[in-house]
This record gives C-alpha cells, structure tokens and sequence, in this order.
C-alpha cells in the first residue's frame, strides 16, 4: 500500500528526514514513534503530499505521490481519513456537522442521505444521540471518537492517527485502542499511528518504527522492538533519561 525510498526532507532548506525507507502492507497498522523533533510529523505532511520530498520516493497504492496531477491528488486526499492530534473538531459546528463535513466539500450527496450517513458512522463508533452537541459537550474520549467518525465518513483506504490516545485516561486510551482494532477489521483499512504512548502502539501496532535523526533506526513487531539491544530503543522504552557526557560542576573553579 506505501513504499517509502531513501525520502529526504525538510522545510525552509533545513533537512529534517535523512533518507528514510518503509514499506506498509494493506491492512497493516504501522506506529511511528520517536523522540519529539526526530521526523514524525514532518513525515506524516511528506505522506499526505503537503510537503515536496527533496529527494526519494513515495508510492501510495502504486501512485508515486511527486508525478500525481491535481485530479489524481485530489482523488488521493478523498481516499485518506486523517485523526488530528486532539480531534481538532470545528469548535463553532455541531458533532453532526463536523462529521457531515467532508461529504459536504466533496460529494453531491443529498441531504437526508448524509444525515443517515452520519448517524450510521457515529454508531459505528459507539456515539448515538450527539449530532446536536457542541464539541465542548464532550468529554475528550468522545471528541476522540467523533474525531475518528469525521476521518472514516468516505469510506478511507488509509487512515492516519495523530497521537490518537494522548490526553485520556488508561482506561478510554485502550478503548480507543479496541476502537482502532475493530475499525481495521471492518474497513479492510491501513493505518499509520504517530504516537508517544508506548503500551497503546505495543497493543495494537502490527509493526513498530524508530524513528532518530531523520531516519528509521529499528523497525519490528512489538516483541522484537521490546527486545532491541540498540541503546536508545532500550531507553526510550525503558523510559531512562539521555545519559549526559563530560558534566561541568557548576561549583567547579
């Protein structure tokens, strides 16, 4: 479904991804994870097209995404749901609207047909009876959840999660997580989770990328990530600060 080639990156003339390689299978859940500056996001806007590659090649569904048209890409952009960090819902639209939005801008859909539509996917995502709330209504599991409804509304073929569980508690995190499991299933969809939360991507990641400097520094299952003997995988799991070289006592004469 993607295949990423030696992709170099950056903005402005500073170069932030260093040739970075992957490969997605359809169906795959594939979690991104790094320290934060190491790419990730900067990626993720290389992968959506928002951003020109300086070198390398991205393919996405056999489509090489720097040769797309403007009626290929914008085919590309109705294929792709995408999970904003915190939802990022429209604070001055009802969750109805909001998940109505993108049938709206890209379909000719009549009106009672996108009102069931919507209807259909928030039970599909275990919210009923809140199209007429503001988002400020919700708690931050349930903005989540209409977040992911509006990202699921056309039917994607790739799905991209931007810190889907930061912010909740353990308890609506690994309902998110069954969340995304069930929503695999049922959409035959790949996705790409970026996230910091360790036990959620363990959970429901088929593989797992490093990311350091711009590149890939390990990719695995979560077993085999969990097992890494690289020195930064082991502390990044094992939560342990960078150790600090050559300290300089402040007291020192």
């Amino acid at each position: 479904m993607i295949e990423v080639r030696n992709l170099v990156g950056g903005y402005d003339g500073a170069k932030i991804l260093n040739g970075i390689n992957l490969q997605v299978e359809q169906g795959e859940i594939l979690a991104i994870m790094g320290q934060s500056g190491c790419g990730k996001t900067t990626f993720l806007r290389h992968l959506m097209g928002l951003e020109k590659p300086l070198s390398g090649s991205i393919r996405i569904d056999k489509l090489e995404m720097a040769s797309m048209n403007e009626g290929q890409y914008r085919h590309f952009c109705r294929s792709v749901g995408v999970l904003f960090q915190n939802g990022a819902l429209f604070n001055s639209m009802t969750i109805g609207d909001n998940v109505a939005f993108p049938l709206r801008e890209h379909t000719h859909l009549a009106e009672p047909v996108i009102r069931i539509m919507v209807k259909m996917i928030l039970d599909q995502v275990e919210l009923r009876d809140v199209q007429h709330l503001m988002p400020s209504e919700l708690s931050g599991g349930m903005s989540r959840r209409a977040a992911l409804a509006r990202a699921l509304i056309m039917g994607p073929k790739l799905i991209i999660l931007d810190e889907p569980t930061t912010g909740l508690d353990p308890i609506i995190a690994a309902e998110i997580d069954e969340l995304i499991l069930h929503i695999r299933e049922v959409y035959d969809a790949t996705m790409i989770i970026v996230a910091h939360d360790i036990l959620s991507c363990m959970h429901v990641a088929d593989t797992i990328a490093i990311f350091h400097e711009g590149i890939v520094l390990e990719e695995g299952t979560a077993e085999e990530i969990k097992n890494s003997q690289h020195p930064f995988v082991k502390r990044f799991f094992n939560r342990q600060p960078e150790e600090k070289q050559d300290k300089v006592s402040l007291f020192a004469e």
